[in-house]
């Protein structure tokens, strides 16, 4: 496997580079080419996995916005290059894959069948083609052996556990490692993901502000969908307007917090190549194959405890957060230092409007991960229950892009409409209809 290639110390250094980085410290151990080849040799690496290291870069991809700005041109260069990429599958593959999944027959369900691939990703890439109903529509075919990379993938990345447990004594890195396996093997099923885009589509057909391609035909290692293109959100980033910037951001997050009670679901992978702005100002979203089931909604509790605390409730906040296992049983926690960690967080909440910047995820990144910081003496004592790795993930990832995408807009406004438990957090949480 190539990702058993990266020599250990190689790996070790990127990772201790990185963080050093972050936090203002890197001199002390890396010099600037030294840190640029690391970037490069471990990214170019993880960019040729159909697997899952390759989708670890993915999620990396976004937090490029974190890094000091003087670093983060070589990062950006060689983390994006993830996005979209990947090394296409030959021809012949890509028929056999039809065949297996479709029957021999399967050149009679197209008018028309584009071999040359029009787009990449972890474990798979899309076609573009005429339906046999004269629909043109995207075809999604699974690398062969993609579970098997995926597992042996996970396998190499799970060593990395060790290295979280330390940085957080308090996590249960085991039940943590298993959630996030879990979760990334369910987008081998193209039938799942089928599923979950159904249920998006059903939830936001007709919507003024998002789309979501409707499914023609599926199969394990073969989904269709319609063909829906736009201006890439990359490119909205790199190259958009302000307008254009504020309003995906804007849409972004509308998707992140109003699906869990529109579609029962939460799209659970916001890097920018799921996202494009279509011609008529609708955020286009592709790619449902992590979504987590939400049934009840977004939990109760989250909207109810970002209220609380930016209302300076600190004695409830602490309560609710132990109650949730976000704070150890037996940890003594004083309440005041306790809102002072989590208020600079939730500053985009705070004001009428707010506007992400590299500089204020900066900020917030050497804040909460300087050794020296009393935030991250803090942090260090407190937990994080698996069953909201997902939600984190959303929520960080989408932070992240926001952060790239410079957006400005009244975020408060969106968690009142979709969060339960925000507008009203003296609620109780089974009256509320969606918990």
């Amino acid at each position: 496997m190539k990702l058993a290639s990266l020599p250990l110390g190689l790996a070790g250094r990127a990772t201790v580079g990185l963080g050093k980085r972050v936090t203002g410290l890197a001199d002390e151990i890396l010099g600037e080419q030294a840190q640029r080849r690391t970037a490069e040799h471990v990214f170019s690496v993880l960019g040729q996995l159909k697997g899952g290291a390759m989708k670890l870069g993915q999620a990396l991809s976004i937090f490029e916005a974190a890094l000091p700005e003087h670093l983060a041109a070589p990062y950006r260069q060689a983390l994006t290059k993830l996005q979209n990429s990947a090394p296409p599958l030959p021809a012949a593959s890509v028929h056999g894959v039809l065949e297996r999944q479709m029957g021999a027959d399967w050149r009679d369900r197209f008018s028309e069948f584009d071999d040359t691939p029009a787009a990449a990703a972890s474990i798979g890439q899309v076609h573009r083609a005429i339906w046999e109903d004269g629909r043109e529509v995207a075809v999604k075919i699974q690398y062969p052996g993609a579970g098997d990379a995926l597992r042996t993938d996970l396998r190499h990345l799970s060593r990395m556990a060790p290295m979280f447990k330390v940085l957080q004594p308090n996590f249960d890195v085991k039940r943590i490692t298993v959630e996030l396996r879990e979760r990334l093997l369910e987008e081998l099923d193209y039938e799942l993901e089928a599923d979950a885009q159904r249920k998006f589509a059903d939830a936001f057909r007709g919507d003024e502000q998002i789309r979501v391609p409707e499914v023609v035909h599926a199969s394990p290692e073969v989904l269709i969908t319609e063909w829906v293109t736009g201006t890439p959100l990359a490119t909205v980033i790199s190259e958009g307007s302000e307008e254009e910037r504020d309003r995906a951001g804007l849409l972004l997050t509308t998707l992140h917090f109003s699906a869990p009670k529109r579609a029962g679901m939460l799209h659970a992978d916001p890097h920018p190549g799921n996202f494009a702005l279509a011609d008529d100002g609708r955020l286009i979203v592709y790619d449902f194959g992590a979504a987590a089931r939400m049934p009840g909604g977004m939990p109760f509790q989250v909207g109810r405890l970002t209220k609380l605390t930016l209302e300076g409730k600190a004695e409830e906040v602490v309560e609710g957060l132990r109650g949730e296992g976000f704070v150890p049983q037996d940890l003594i926690v004083d309440a005041p230092a306790m809102l002072e960690f989590l208020r600079p967080m939730l500053a985009p909440l705070g004001s009428e409007e707010f506007r992400f910047s590299r500089e204020w995820l900066r900020g917030e990144s050497t804040r909460l991960t300087n050794q020296k910081s009393e935030a991250y003496k803090f942090g260090k004592q407190l937990s994080f229950p698996p069953s909201y790795l997902l939600i984190h993930r959303v929520t960080m990832g989408s932070i992240g892009v926001l952060c790239q995408l410079g957006a400005k807009a009244r975020w408060r406004d969106i968690l009142e409409e979709w969060l339960p438990g925000f507008a009203d957090p003296g609620a109780i949480e089974g009256d509320h209809p969606t918990a």
